[in-house]
């Protein structure tokens, strides 16, 4: 059985010596292998052991499995995350960027191999791991065309950037929102009509490109997602949205936002609490005004060109028996000159 994902080797030793570990994984293939036995005759559970290879040691670190697990940490397995801890040598095994369904049938082998049961898996050989092995460790893919898109395999699921344009998608592809470390998704140029609530299930989301697509609308269960903790760049231009929901105002971590060539009629009138928004495009739009709070956004770049903006109406002059007072006087200059 073999493993791709990220994995950092920590030796327990280091903070006895006034030492940090790195706490930067490298692209890493982990298998269970089994190594050969002296004897053919040889009766008895397999003893498996554990084969860490990377792109610059092909060959691999091994250890021992049997009675050698200290501890297993689990607790973020569903984020793909897990850490095994050795007695000997002391070191943490931590594993990361892994497909959560692998990895939980990756460690009870591991867990079975430490028992010294024999693990129900098939097991790999002690054998170099092949270049075209780490294939399914990529983290950028880029596909402009249908002919490209993958229909019979999945997306790797260590991919923190995927690019799908040109592609004529009618909806967000389900296996997408797999890839729990995606960092920037870009379905730009494509004919998506609705946006699925899971996509706010992808914790890590930073940027979102859905430039050039048939959308109506923004859906409010992802306003109120994890996507308000880490959305910081959306892309809306290109489609046929009238409004935003109010909700959307809940996406703070939002610094770039276009809205360019959509049917908006106006902005969510709490926009003013997007305190970290620098870039906002709403252009060729069908804005007749901007809301109050407009005025409480720190922008560094703003673009509302061919919008309907309307002139704000002269307030009717009414003549009273007796002068206005200062306050009601001050309260009509303000909306007369807006």
């Amino acid at each position: 059985m073999r493993l791709c994902c990220e994995v950092d080797v920590v030796s327990r030793h280091l903070p006895a010596l006034g030492l940090k570990s790195r706490g930067k994984g490298v692209q890493a293939v982990v298998s269970l292998c089994l190594p050969p036995r002296g004897n053919e005759l040889q009766s008895g559970p397999s003893r498996a052991c554990l084969l860490i290879s990377t792109r610059k040691d092909k060959q691999g670190t091994r250890y021992e499995l049997k009675e050698n697990i200290e501890q297993l940490f689990i607790k973020f397995v569903d984020e793909g995350k897990a850490t095994v801890r050795l007695k000997e040598p002391p070191v943490d095994i931590c594993l990361s960027k892994a497909n959560p369904g692998s990895l939980k049938s990756f460690l009870s082998a591991s867990r079975m191999a430490h028992r010294g049961c024999d693990v129900s898996i098939p097991l790999s050989t002690l054998k170099p791991v092949k270049t075209s092995e780490f294939e399914n460790l990529k983290i950028k893919m880029v596909i402009t065309s249908k002919k490209d898109y993958p229909l019979s395999k999945n997306f790797p699921y260590s991919l923190e950037h995927l690019q799908v344009s040109h592609c004529r998608l009618a909806r967000i592809d389900m296996r997408m929102l797999c890839l729990k470390n995606l960092k920037k998704l870009d379905l730009s140029h494509n004919c998506i009509k609705k946006l699925p609530a899971t996509i706010g299930d992808l914790t890590h989301l930073q940027e979102l490109n859905l430039k050039d697509n048939h959308l109506e609308s923004f859906n409010v269960s992802l306003c109120l997602s994890t996507l308000q903790k880490s959305l910081q760049s959306l892309d809306l231009s290109k489609n046929k949205i009238k409004a935003l929901p109010v909700q959307f105002c809940q996406l703070r971590e939002l610094i770039h936002l276009n809205l360019n060539d959509n049917e908006l009629i106006h902005l969510p009138f709490k926009i003013g609490q997007l305190t970290n928004l620098r870039f906002l495009s709403a252009a060729r739009n069908k804005l007749t005004n901007l809301p109050c709070e407009f005025k409480n956004l720190s922008l560094e770049y703003l673009d509302l060109f061919e919008n309907t903006f309307e002139k704000p109406g002269v307030l009717p002059i009414v003549k009273l028996q007796v002068p206005l007072t200062l306050l009601e006087a001050c309260a009509r200059t303000i909306l007369s000159y807006r």
